[in-house]
């Protein structure tokens, strides 16, 4: 709540430099909605062996449209958390009382990303979830059709909605994207 976009984007940023100074020359990014779309500004920003880039959105919506995302985003964050329902909805009465200055800033991030997806050359793999009700799917139809890459793969996920890494085809995520990985050249 007290961070944005830029911080964050200096935290992405000091991951990839940390793998680079432990000696790792190629690095695959992952990542799942705003982590997608960082994953994607990774790819074009730093040499990147492969993106896979989940659920990440690339339409802008209303900051009233994104607050409710991130509130559902939350919610099922708790139930994952396996908190109580009353101990949700009082965490969720805290939440949405607090001003959500970075949803601005966060608009104006989604854009310049999607302006420069076509500076990707990565091999990338676009995950999404056909019940994403949080982002607008076309998102990955913009993202697969926009990146420059020659080697670049799309998967929609028929039974999954937004939190795909925790949804019903969860384990069939987990192998496609090991297998994504597996089928990157790597000379380490």
């Amino acid at each position: 709540m007290k961070t944005g976009p830029e911080d964050w984007w200096k935290d992405v940023m000091m991951a990839y430099d940390f793998l680079k100074s432990k000696g790792h020359e190629e690095i695959a990014v992952a990542g799942l909605s705003l982590g997608g779309v960082f994953s994607l500004k990774l790819g074009y920003t730093v040499p990147i062996k492969g993106i896979v880039s989940m659920c990440a959105p690339m339409y802008i919506k209303s900051e009233e449209m994104m607050f409710k995302g991130v509130l559902e985003y939350a919610r099922e964050f708790k139930k994952y958390e396996g908190k109580t329902q009353e101990q949700i909805e009082l965490e969720m009465d805290l939440l949405a009382d607090k001003p959500m200055n970075t949803l601005k800033a966060l608009q104006e991030l989604i854009t310049d990303v999607r302006e420069h997806v076509d500076l990707i050359y990565a091999p990338t793999f676009v995950v999404q979830g056909r019940h994403d009700d949080v982002i607008n799917p076309k998102s990955a139809d913009i993202i697969i059709d926009s990146i420059e890459s020659p080697v670049k793969k799309i998967k929609w996920y028929e039974e999954s909605g937004h939190v795909i890494t925790l949804d019903k085809e969860k384990d069939q995520l987990h192998e496609d994207v090991l297998g994504f990985l597996e089928s990157l050249d790597w000379s380490e």
